[in-house]
């Protein structure tokens, strides 16, 4: 069967991938909230420190967050939150936090300083990823006992993070790309482009073209991982990593081979991806 014959009906079915459908995307983002919170308050009374890998996209679930924990008084003293990646600039640094991009800026604008100030958590277990302290994420996140979930969104390629598949006639093995370590790279086309479409109307030339990420070792090696599609242009990717093989080629396919792994998409996500050409 082609992938783009996989009807809503079928899609997951058989998949080594959990699939859950939800109605909007709104329901995306209180759902990766409320398993946040879920998460959180679970370690909290078991005495237990709460290690999360967060993206910027989807982006939505933080302010839902936030609210939930003022809401409850829910202390984030002993929660650590390691972000995806971040975007570098033509001289190979972090983007400004002025910049409209930036994801630390937003991780501040949309979490960090909407929690009340005596619940969130302290800025050391704020952890943004830069060329700096790439290389110690790996300790970082051993030290700390590891990660409890990885959450985040899939690019139009099927890339976790910005950990993108091989360019043409680039050579690498699925073993050695599933190990990829956390390091800076060079973004995709694809993922300029479509980044461009969703952040910046369009205008190629104004996203990055370098970027710092996670990687794809310290992603795969949480205990449990959560991603969330909220995208229309998903729907052909997710049919490739349900039901497609493990490859580098589409880097969330990976998730295969995860005893934890669960993809939550949004229900026009599901829909068949040449439905409306036919």
């Amino acid at each position: 069967m082609k992938f783009e014959d996989i009807t809503p009906e079928e899609l997951g079915k058989g998949s080594r991938i959990a699939l859950e459908i939800v109605d909007t995307e709104d329901d995306i983002y209180y759902h990766m909230a409320f398993h946040m919170l879920k998460e959180i308050k679970a370690n909290n009374a078991a005495g237990k420190r709460t290690v999360f890998i967060v993206p910027v996209g989807p982006v939505g679930q933080y302010r839902r967050l936030a609210r939930l924990i003022n809401e409850e008084k829910i202390n984030l003293k002993n929660v650590f939150f390691i972000n995806m990646d971040e975007y570098l600039d033509d001289d190979g640094k972090p983007i400004s936090k002025e910049h409209p991009l930036s994801f630390a800026a937003f991780m501040d604008r949309e979490f960090y300083l909407r929690v009340d100030p005596e619940l969130v958590m302290p800025e050391e277990n704020r952890i943004i990823p830069s060329p700096d302290n790439v290389k110690d994420i790996p300790d970082i996140i051993e030290q700390l006992g590891g990660v409890d979930v990885a959450y985040g969104g899939i690019g139009i390629n099927g890339h976790i993070a910005f950990n993108e598949p091989p360019e043409p006639g680039e050579t690498i093995s699925n073993e050695e790309f599933k190990n990829l370590p956390s390091r800076v790279l060079k973004l995709s086309r694809e993922t300029r482009t479509i980044n461009a479409v969703t952040a910046a109307n369009g205008y190629i030339d104004y996203i990055p073209q370098w970027c710092v990420t996670v990687g794809m070792r310290e992603i795969l090696s949480a205990k449990k991982i959560r991603f969330y599609l909220n995208r229309t242009w998903q729907k052909g990717i997710v049919r490739k990593i349900l039901h497609g093989e493990v490859t580098a080629k589409v880097p969330a396919s990976f998730f295969q081979e995860h005893p934890d792994a669960k993809l939550i998409i949004a229900s026009y996500v599901a829909e068949m991806p040449l439905g409306q050409l036919r």
